[in-house]
């Protein structure tokens, strides 16, 4: 299936929920009540209040421009362009982080098993110590991928856990070291100060190796997510997002407010539980898989 294609599908229950006012604005039957909806539409889509007020003030003041091209061209506007979206290089530590519930685990093997597939060869590291259940989900991946990992259930130490990993990677020569972190909130300071203490290791003891932080966000949370992201981002450098549970939600909007606000992009979208349900984020299949075509199916 083309990447496209999953695009499409992964965004189709937020691009239902937006349906009817679009099928309007290509009738080019633009009035006040039209407007409103649309509005409300895009606001509980949650796209963002900034990007859905551009669009109807727009709207509202050209009459010559195609509505649709209008509203696409906003949104594009919104997000990065797909050759500043930072790729994943080989001497990299990636540290997936985020809150319980978003799929962290599941995440990081979905990754890993992309990375694999671009010829980088690639090591897990188990850092979830309070999570036994995540240490064993993650090592049966692993096994599944044929892939070196490290973790340690028994350990109270994810730093440790850590030091260990990153020594194994490196006599490994491996490329990249994908790190599953436990799930944390900004206001549990305790795991926020261990989460520091990781990142310092890498830079002083593993200087050969970049460091990647990527967030994973729930998409169908919407605005909590949002919320959750800022707080993250006054804490570390986020390199950028996965949204996962795409698929599930009519809130897939998130990715505009996400880089318009906090200037963090998203990566990668998860579109469902199985390894090769993780596709990199392409702006332009988002924008045109958000609205739709001119048919509203996949060209």
């Amino acid at each position: 299936m083309k990447l496209r294609t999953k695009f499409f599908k992964a965004l189709n229950r937020t691009r239902s929920s937006i349906s009817e006012p679009i099928k309007a604005l290509k009738r080019k039957r633009i009035d006040e009540n039209l407007l409103i909806q649309l509005e409300t539409s895009l606001i509980s889509s949650d796209v963002g209040l900034t990007t859905t007020d551009i669009i109807i003030e727009k709207l509202k003041k050209d009459k010559t421009t195609e509505p649709i091209s209008l509203i696409k061209s906003v949104l594009s506007n919104h997000l990065p362009k797909k050759d500043n979206i930072s790729k994943i290089l080989s001497e990299t530590v990636v540290f997936i982080v985020g809150v319980n519930g978003t799929g962290k685990t599941t995440t990081s093997a979905k990754l890993a098993n992309y990375l694999s597939k671009q010829n980088q060869k690639l090591f897990m590291i188990g850092a979830d110590t309070y999570r036994a259940a995540a240490a064993a989900q993650l090592e049966e991946w692993a096994n599944r991928m044929k892939m070196d990992i490290v973790c340690n259930s028994q350990s109270g130490d994810p730093s440790a856990v850590l030091f260990d990993g990153l020594k194994s990677a490196k006599k490994k020569a491996s490329d990249i070291i994908i790190v599953d972190t436990a799930g944390r909130l900004h206001t549990y300071k305790n795991l926020m100060a261990e989460l520091e203490k990781m990142v310092r290791i890498v830079d002083k003891h593993f200087v050969e190796f970049k460091i990647n932080t990527l967030l994973t966000i729930d998409a169908s949370l919407g605005q909590n997510s949002l919320i959750q992201a800022r707080e993250f981002a006054k804490l570390f450098k986020i390199d950028g997002a996965i949204l996962t549970k795409m698929d599930g939600t009519a809130k897939g909007g998130i990715a505009i407010p996400l880089y318009e606000e906090l200037k963090i992009p998203v990566m990668f979208i998860g579109i469902g539980e199985q390894l090769n349900d993780l596709i990199p984020f392409n702006p332009e299949d988002y924008v045109n898989s958000l609205i739709g075509n001119d048919d509203n199916t996949e060209q």
